[in-house]
């Protein structure tokens, strides 16, 4: 019997130093929202599942309305900060951290977040939800940092470069058998 986790990556939100936990979409991605709910409406769903950041939850929230669904927020499952969240660091330097914290799994920036630390956080919680909703759909509100870390964790072939190619919002399908990863797809499209 197989579990399939639907993990959507949040839609477009703007940067706003401070606010990592309340800054919310973008008038592009609710626009993109409400393609994510059209592309998951004909699913059957058993849980909608979030990241307590207001970006990811805002990106599903339209699917637990379609589903008559309250989204249940794990705190386990917010976005994995490479560095401490009170200082900005140039793009090229973030990029290049974010890079080696897939090479060497207990590698951050000071006040930061290693991978191996972000996995040993999201992973139980992952595998709480394999189990108690086993042969079901469910769908992850997420973001793309720990939800690479998360598919990481199952097959190493998911790093940086994978993280790179994701966009916001993208939706992966990671199907289980049991507590295996057998399938990853993607199934977002613009």
């Amino acid at each position: 019997m197989t579990t399939v986790l639907y993990m959507v990556r949040h839609a477009a939100s703007p940067f706003r130093l401070g606010e990592e936990r309340t800054r919310g979409l973008s008038q592009e991605g609710q626009s993109a929202a409400r393609k994510v709910t059209a592309l998951l409406k004909d699913t059957d769903i058993a849980a909608i599942i979030s990241s307590p950041y207001t970006r990811a939850i805002q990106t599903v929230q339209g699917i637990a309305d379609d589903k008559g669904l309250t989204i249940k927020e794990y705190e386990t499952l917010k976005e994995r900060a490479i560095k401490g969240l009170q200082y900005r660091l140039p793009e090229p330097e973030l990029l290049k951290a974010i890079e080696h914290s897939f090479e060497n799994k207990v590698y951050c920036l000071e006040g930061g977040e290693s991978t191996l630390h972000a996995q040993n956080r999201a992973i139980p919680t992952i595998m709480q939800l394999i189990n108690e909703y086993n042969g079901k759909n469910i769908v992850i509100g997420t973001h793309g940092n720990i939800m690479t870390i998360i598919m990481n964790y199952f097959d190493e072939r998911y790093g940086y470069d994978f993280w790179k190619s994701t966009s916001k919002p993208d939706i992966y399908q990671l199907t289980f058998d049991n507590n295996s990863l057998i399938e990853v797809g993607r199934i977002w499209s613009y």
